[in-house]
């Protein structure tokens, strides 16, 4: 009974085996016979339509999405690096334009110094750099990177812009310490250019803060003959300064209390409060340095 059964399994299995490889068969000839003879409209192509085209189409649209990806990183990547190298330029570009700034303003500046040598011809000067200031808005006091070595000697006129900066208090071998006219401790005797007037020209920080202006005092004007926008220099009988050296312009007058005098404001010519490059007067007037000591301790110049 066991060997009955057991053939018929075998033989089943057999059958089945067999079978599986005739119809493996049949499918290739057809196949074959299909691609040979160019069959249209069979049941292998319509089997082919329905699961090798859509297969087909499948594997083309995941290599074209993989194509399109790939695209996008090299895309991505060279943005990137074009990005990089704007940047790169842009930083490039920004120095120069840093540089050439920086070039034209020290152009300027000598220019303005020179203009300001050839304004002033009868003196000899020596170019020097400002190097430290205090702690105010304002060059009310500051120090230059010229000394003894290079003449520089206390009651030197310091001339910038189109005139007057100050006056030099004390000097070492490579440095010399400057106090402005616009400190509150000085005091210079001037003159109004176009009817030579006297007056004193008076240093005030809170003036200078207010409207950018210096005050002065003891005009007097009987006439009234001077007018705003008049020239206002260095007077001849002042104790420190050199003569006819440009300090500002009249911007404000007004009588006082005993009708006799007049006070009021001048703008001056130099901005104090972007000073960089200055020339000192190598010279000073015959009562210079014990002049100079009175007037520090007294505010009067």
């Amino acid at each position: 009974m066991k060997n009955i059964r057991k053939n018929r399994n075998k033989k089943k299995h057999i059958s089945s085996k067999y079978l599986l490889m005739i119809l493996s068969a049949v499918c290739i000839v057809s196949i074959f016979s299909s691609l040979v003879l160019n069959i249209s409209g069979g049941p292998l192509n319509t089997v082919a339509g329905y699961v090798f085209v859509p297969m087909q189409e499948g594997i083309n649209n995941a290599g074209l999405w993989l194509s399109q990806k790939a695209n996008n990183f090299k895309t991505l990547s060279e943005v990137q690096k074009e990005n990089d190298d704007l940047k790169a330029q842009v930083d490039e570009l920004t120095e120069k334009l840093k540089n050439t700034q920086l070039r034209q303003y020290e152009l300027d500046s000598y220019r303005e110094l020179l203009e300001l040598d050839d304004q002033y011809a009868e003196y000899d000067k020596v170019a020097a750099s400002v190097v430290a200031a205090d702690s105010t808005n304002w060059f009310s006091t500051f120090t230059i990177d010229k000394g003894t070595k290079q003449g520089i000697e206390k009651g030197m006129n310091v001339l910038a812009g189109s005139g007057l900066v100050g006056i030099v208090t004390d000097v070492g071998p490579n440095f010399a310490k400057v106090r402005s006219i616009i400190d509150d401790s000085n005091k210079v005797s001037s003159m109004v250019l176009t009817t030579k007037d006297n007056f004193t020209v008076s240093g005030g920080l809170m003036s200078m803060n207010k409207n950018k202006t210096l005050p002065f005092s003891e005009l007097r004007d009987e006439d009234d003959s001077v007018q705003i926008g008049d020239p206002v220099v260095t007077s001849s009988v002042s104790d420190l300064y050199q003569p006819g050296i440009l300090i500002g312009y009249v911007t404000d007058i007004e009588k006082n209390s005993n009708n006799l005098t007049k006070s009021g404001t001048i703008t001056p010519v130099v901005d104090f409060q972007h000073l960089r490059e200055v020339l000192v007067i190598t010279s000073v007037k015959d009562t210079g340095e014990e002049d100079l000591s009175k007037a520090s301790s007294k505010g009067q110049e």
